[in-house]
């Protein structure tokens, strides 16, 4: 207790513990989208259950590796040396996380861009017909604790690299999930209405796979840089909506 109060007397508590809080968010966005593109294709009675679940175990996680900060730091060292990097169980982590990215990204964007209906899309008469979402919705919530594990593992380290005060780790995490929650239903809702935007959310799929993959291999791409094109890309895309919403008006009246 007394050193909850020390830390809430001093400044630089105070400025490492919003520093960390808006790295949290912006590293969950990655989380965020990827269990919104996924819960998508459930039924819709079902999709904001599994959402609070998915976010629900990635506070869990991260809290269960939080308690645990001695193992999670272990996991940086080296356990062999191939192709003159030395990996670490961290790097396998990633690298394996980004493998399932990169897989996942580009099954969905061929299922978006095919418009040819394969032989289980068909009906009685051999005309499409719509495809079917996922019925099972574990298989969605072993995806998500999948890709879960991977984010809070980079979360976690992230945390432990800017400071040394779990209370403020804590406190950071269960912000920036918190913001998670909030900000799940209306993401979702927002791509599943803007198809443009599911290729686009696809796209960052792909690319922050790639950069995990990257850092797995110590090639580490400052995530700066990542979410920075994401913004631009985002503003390019709001501002085609916002075009083909007025030619839309203009041809109307």
């Amino acid at each position: 207790m007394n050193e909850l109060f020390s830390l809430a007397a001093n400044p630089a508590a105070w400025a490492a513990l919003v520093t960390l809080v808006v790295m949290e968010v912006v590293l969950g966005v990655d989380n965020l989208i990827f269990i919104s593109i996924l819960s998508n294709k459930l039924p819709p009675e079902k999709r904001a259950k599994v959402r609070r679940l998915g976010i629900g175990l990635a506070l869990v996680m991260r809290l269960v590796l939080l308690s645990t900060i001695a193992w999670i730091v272990g996991l940086t060292q080296p356990l062999f040396t191939a192709f003159g990097h030395a990996f670490s169980w961290r790097d396998l982590i990633l690298i394996a996380g980004g493998l399932f990215l990169l897989w996942k990204a580009t099954k969905e964007i061929h299922h978006t861009v095919d418009p040819v209906p394969s032989d289980d899309l068909l009906d009685k008469e051999g005309h499409g017909k719509k495809a079917p979402v996922i019925a099972n919705v574990g298989s969605a919530i072993v995806q998500i604790v999948l890709l879960d594990l991977v984010f809070s593992i980079d979360s976690i380290l992230t945390a432990v690299g800017m400071t040394d005060h779990l209370p403020i780790m804590v406190i950071a995490v269960l912000v920036a999930v918190g913001v998670m929650m909030l900000a799940a239903d209306p993401l979702a809702n927002f791509i599943a209405k803007n198809p443009t935007v599911v290729m686009l959310a696809l796209g960052f799929l792909l690319m922050i796979g790639a950069t995990l993959i990257a850092d797995g291999f110590g090639f580490h791409v400052e995530k700066g840089y990542i979410y920075a094109a994401m913004a631009f890309s985002a503003l390019v895309e709001g501002l085609n909506m916002l075009s083909r919403r007025k030619r839309v008006k203009a041809s109307n009246k």
